[in-house]
Parts: C-alpha cells; sequence; structure tokens
C-alpha cells in the first residue's frame, strides 16, 4: 500500500459502509414476503468491532433496509444506518450528526450508485468484484470480494496505518 494512502487511513475516523456487495456479496434472496435472507462473513463482524474498540466510527448507508440487514447491524451494535436512495444525501446527513470531517471518511461502495459518494470522502474504497467504473475511480480496492471479509481487510487496514493494528488484537485475544 502506497505510503500516502496509509497516511489518509491513519486520518480515518468513520468507516461508512454500502450493505449489498460489501458487506453481502450482492445476492439478494427473495420469498413469498419480500428479502429473506442475506448471508454476512463473521471477519467483517470482527473487524468492525475492532475499529470501534479503537474509538472509529462505523455507519452502514444502504439504498434499502431490510431485516437480516437490521439483526446483523443490531448484532454488531452499529448506531449509524440510513436506508437512502440518495446516498450523498444520506452521508451529509451521518456527517453533520457526527460532526466529522468529509476528509476523516472512508467510504466503501461497489457499484454505480455509489460513485457520489466515493468522489467526496477521505478514502474512497471498494471491492475487488466491483463494477469497472468503480474500481477506476477508487483509492484502494481490497482483496477480497464483496461479503468475503473485504470490510475485515479494511479495518486492518485502518488500524495498522495507524500503528494500532497489534495492540487491537493483542487485547481482543486478551479478552478471550
Amino acid at each position: 500500500m502506497k505510503s500516502e494512502l496509509q497516511q489518509r487511513l491513519a486520518r480515518v475516523e468513520l468507516l461508512v459502509l454500502d450493505v449489498d456487495g460489501i458487506l453481502t456479496d450482492g445476492t439478494l434472496y427473495y420469498g413469498e414476503r419480500g428479502e429473506a435472507l442475506k448471508a454476512f462473513h463473521v471477519h467483517d463482524g470482527l473487524g468492525m468491532r475492532m475499529l470501534r474498540t479503537r474509538g472509529i466510527g462505523v455507519a452502514v448507508v444502504s439504498a434499502k433496509r431490510s431485516g437480516p440487514l437490521e439483526r446483523r447491524l443490531a448484532d454488531l451494535q452499529v448506531q449509524h444506518r440510513l436506508g437512502r436512495e440518495d446516498k450523498l444525501a444520506a452521508m451529509d446527513e451521518l456527517l453533520s450528526d457526527l460532526k466529522v470531517s468529509v476528509d476523516a471518511v472512508a467510504y466503501a461502495g461497489d457499484d454505480l450508485i455509489d460513485l457520489p459518494v466515493l468522489r467526496r470522502v477521505g478514502v474512497a474504497i471498494t471491492v475487488s468484484d466491483a463494477r469497472p467504473q468503480v474500481i477506476a475511480e477508487a483509492d484502494w480496492v481490497t482483496e477480497a470480494r464483496g461479503g468475503r471479509g473485504a470490510v475485515r481487510e479494511m479495518a486492518d487496514a485502518i488500524l495498522d496505518s495507524r500503528g494500532e493494528l497489534n495492540a487491537t488484537i493483542d487485547a481482543l485475544v486478551a479478552e478471550i
């Protein structure tokens, strides 16, 4: 990772995540009553927990809300979640509420709807299986695919850039 990107990651105070394609692999499972299932990777959840223990906020901005998503975010204690089609407006609202500078935000998105936010934040992140147009504009592309540990990769990189990854791991292991 380039040192300039590491310096920008070290300034991140808030990681904002899209859901479908970032926290999940983008597959939607529908039943008679609408969206029935979403699959989440356990490594991503632990990565979000690790960030929170170091005072780095985690938020989710998704074009839609679902029962499975709400349950997973509640389990992970993600308090900042917005279901809005206009992700840029949602981001502005979130930053105003949290009093966080846009330069201190890393945003992870994978599709065209994410481009306005990716173009505005301090660190634009996408996953290896994102749309080519998004990959072309991202500051960093994870090695992992969406829903397959990419958020954990982001969390590890943010903590490592701050020199806090090993201490975070040590503290986590000591809790077990």
